[in-house]
């Protein structure tokens, strides 16, 4: 569906940054938060666009933001990932602008001076903190005892994303530019199950660009999707939690590699950098240099997975993507516009009249 008059999400406005956005997270209601590949973090008020609280000086890029529901206020706690280290910030506090040395804690997981962090996740109790990393490795944290646990086998190149898997307390999802899904028991450091996305058809005998995994979603209900550098959205229906009145004995563990309840699915040329659920079931994508694009995951008559598309349209500002977040009402991409400068685009959804 082109963008028009019926398009369910219209542009609604662009905030700049003098550096690249390079990860978004929301917050409580109407926070966003943003960072920059300049070691800062922004907190916007999305009814009134402007900047509530700020952490600069990190010293790296800002890979990945992970909010922590603080009871009793409004504002949410932050892990943030930058360089080799992971901060614990509270953003409930009377200093607008914070450094690392505010930090209520500080982690750095990694033995190797060039590694660097790139996703961090939170499991659903909120007890556990996993990373990915470029040398592949993937690791958790026990936030009681600030514990770390390195998984005992690793992506042969960068992992670039790392999903806790609802609902399975001691398991995780890992995707690399390997090409490979990687599922653990965090508990034990084990590999429970594997996927190598398969090389798309070639031209001439030649693949022009290798299917890098570069992003991944999991929904409620344990849909799992991932994005490629060649365009390609692969989705695993086969860990998907389906509701049932009757009463179902619990899976040894989550099936969402299964090859039998693959999809895959060429979206655009060129890498899908980033996605997200707003639904269990709602999937939206962006590609590097602005294609959104969004999907419904759902079985057809005889079962078997598919995914329709909702709607598509093009980014207004946005030069490259580097982050997107969705929720009910809104998607928000982050990256950098043709002058450079880093930008924010804000779409929302539109009512329309049945």
């Amino acid at each position: 569906m082109a963008e028009n008059e019926k398009s369910p999400y219209v542009f609604k406005k662009s905030l700049q940054t003098p550096a690249h956005i390079s990860s978004l997270a929301f917050g409580h209601t109407v926070h966003l938060f943003a960072g920059s590949d300049d070691g800062t973090l922004r907190l916007y008020d999305l009814s009134s666009f402007k900047v509530l609280r700020a952490v600069r000086g990190l010293g790296g890029e800002v890979t990945s933001i992970v909010c922590v529901k603080r009871p009793a206020s409004e504002y949410r706690d932050v892990w943030l990932a930058c360089g080799r280290k992971a901060f614990h910030f509270k953003m409930e506090t009377s200093t607008m602008i914070m450094s690392s040395s505010d930090a209520l804690s500080t982690l750095q997981p990694l033995g190797d001076e060039e590694d660097v962090l790139n996703e961090l996740a939170l499991d659903s109790s909120k007890k556990f903190l996993a990373f990915s990393a470029d040398s592949g490795n993937v690791g958790v944290v026990d936030l009681s005892s600030m514990t770390i646990s390195m998984m005992k086998t690793k992506h042969e190149n960068i992992c670039a994303c790392v999903k806790f898997i609802p609902q399975r307390p001691s398991e995780l999802v890992s995707g690399g530019y390997d090409e490979n899904i990687l599922h653990f028991d965090f508990q034990q450091r084990t590999t429970l199950s594997n996927l190598k996305i398969p090389q798309a058809d070639s031209v001439g005998g030649m693949s022009f660009s290798p299917p890098f995994i570069m992003c991944t979603a999991i929904s409620s209900c344990g849909l799992f999707a991932a994005g490629t550098g060649d365009g390609r959205l692969w989705m695993g229906f086969g860990g998907e939690k389906k509701p049932s009145s009757a009463p179902k004995k619990k899976t040894r563990k989550w099936n969402g590699l299964d090859r039998e309840e693959e999809v895959l699915l060429k979206v655009v040329d060129g890498p899908i950098v980033a996605m997200a659920f707003s639904e269990e079931n709602v999937l939206t994508v962006s590609t590097l240099l602005g294609t959104l694009a969004q999907f419904c995951l759902e079985r057809n008559d005889k079962g078997a997975g598919e995914a329709k598309e909702l709607w598509r349209a093009e980014a207004k500002i946005t030069e490259k993507v580097n982050a997107l977040v969705v929720n009910d009402t809104k998607i928000v991409i982050g990256g950098f516009d043709k002058d450079g400068k880093g930008i924010i685009e804000i779409w929302e959804k539109q009512i329309i009249p049945s």
